[in-house]
């Protein structure tokens, strides 16, 4: 933890990965972020994976360094509570992330009403309201046409759902830089953020919609990497390798490595190319490569490469499952980026605090995510400004909730 957004109050009203990603890498940050949370939990709430109590693992990773307001949602009174915490006055609240629909009770001029410069970012499925997943955008910009291998003909989901992490991200710079313009006297406004649109805009960034639009779409070429040398290779005992060379000094690295220099000197002569002089070379002529550097590979270990390839400055890695990195310290246990907190799970785990390091600065432990509704009472006292008489009004009318529903 960080202390970078101290002082910023961020309420947050979001399920499931892009929404509750924002609300996570602001308050890695120093920010105060403030779940509103339904009655019983949103529909994220129990989604797998469970912990032997119950407690959902997707949920507790997502909600770190949050806490969380007990609100029913279904009610008048219980909506209009929580449209005034996303509008809270003060010169650093104010701030309120959501993937409520745009036309809800949290529409922004509903907000605005409360308080005129109120920013909000909206995380959306497509910019025109409709509801979109990540996997249902991913179809619909053609990327499980690009992954998977040219003999099999059925599209290839992504297992990692890329657009809401990246739409987190977005969404906590564009939080930021609303806060920043506000502060500079522009006032407040609101941030719509379709996954659609950070899909379209990704892709566009990464030169492939040039690409098609004046060829045509993107071969599969299963585990090859695009315009360079890179692939899985199985090597001696059936174990695979990913192996990389973008730069010149990679490339001699690997050659040397597995004792194809004179080999690949010969197929240079062959075909007139040099393959040191540029990644796009090997790419194209990788049928006549990859066969020579298959039958190296399956002639060596993993320890007889490893040495070697790290002494190189290989890029390379082997084939891991989840369960066998979670074993590598290097990444998990003693990555500093990791520590301890006590979660609802009750389980005992690396929790991760920002992925970024703070050069010189001191890291603060990780903050576990909330129980539902332990800070219910704190935060409206707090923010706005209510009594414990009037909080204890709103439990008994059964508007609000604390943990364990006190």
């Amino acid at each position: 933890m960080y202390d970078l957004l101290k002082g910023l109050t961020v309420v947050e009203a979001a399920a499931f990965i892009a929404g509750p990603t924002c609300g996570l890498y602001l308050g890695q940050f120093g920010a105060r972020v403030i779940r509103i949370d339904q009655l019983g939990g949103g529909p994220d709430f129990r989604r797998w994976p469970l912990a032997a109590n119950g407690e959902s693992l997707y949920w507790e990773g997502l909600n770190k360094a949050k806490q969380s307001v007990v609100i029913d949602l279904a009610r008048p009174e219980g909506r209009e509570l929580a449209q005034r915490l996303a509008a809270a006055p003060g010169e650093d609240r104010g701030l309120f992330v959501t993937n409520f629909p745009a036309t809800g009770f949290f529409a922004y001029d509903r907000l605005k009403a409360i308080r005129d410069d109120v920013i909000c970012v909206r995380v959306m499925g497509w910019a025109d309201g409709r509801p979109a997943l990540d996997y249902t955008v991913n179809a619909a910009v053609g990327v499980p046409w690009m992954t998977g291998f040219a003999d099999d003909p059925r599209p290839v989901n992504h297992t990692l759902p890329a657009w809401d992490f990246i739409t987190g991200a977005y969404a906590a710079l564009s939080l930021v830089s609303a806060e920043r313009a506000r502060r500079a006297g522009r006032g407040g406004c609101e941030v719509r953020i379709p996954l659609s649109d950070i899909a379209a805009t990704t892709l566009a960034n990464w030169g492939m919609l040039a690409e098609v639009m004046q060829s045509n779409d993107r071969p599969r070429i299963g585990n090859d990497v695009y315009a360079a040398f890179g692939r899985d290779f199985a090597i001696k005992g059936g174990r695979r390798l990913m192996v990389v060379a973008i730069t010149p000094r990679q490339w001699r690295a690997v050659v040397k490595t597995l004792d194809l220099e004179a080999a690949v000197a010969a197929l240079e002569t062959e075909l007139g190319v040099s393959f040191a002089g540029h990644e796009a070379v090997r790419y194209q002529h990788r049928d006549r490569l990859y066969p020579l550097f298959e039958a190296a590979f399956a002639l060596r270990t993993e320890a007889e490469l490893a040495p070697a390839f790290e002494a190189e400055g290989v890029c390379w890695s082997a084939y891991r499952t989840l369960a066998e990195a979670a074993k590598d310290d290097s990444l998990f246990a003693a990555n500093p980026v990791f520590g301890r907190a006590a979660q609802p799970s009750g389980l005992d785990y690396p929790v991760p605090g920002p992925a970024a390091t703070l050069a010189g600065v001191e890291r603060g432990a990780p903050a576990p995510a909330p129980k539902l509704g332990t800070h219910t009472d704190e935060v409206l006292a707090d923010l706005l400004g209510m009594s414990s008489g009037e909080i204890g009004r709103l439990h008994d009318a059964g508007l609000v909730r604390g943990a364990q529903g006190t």
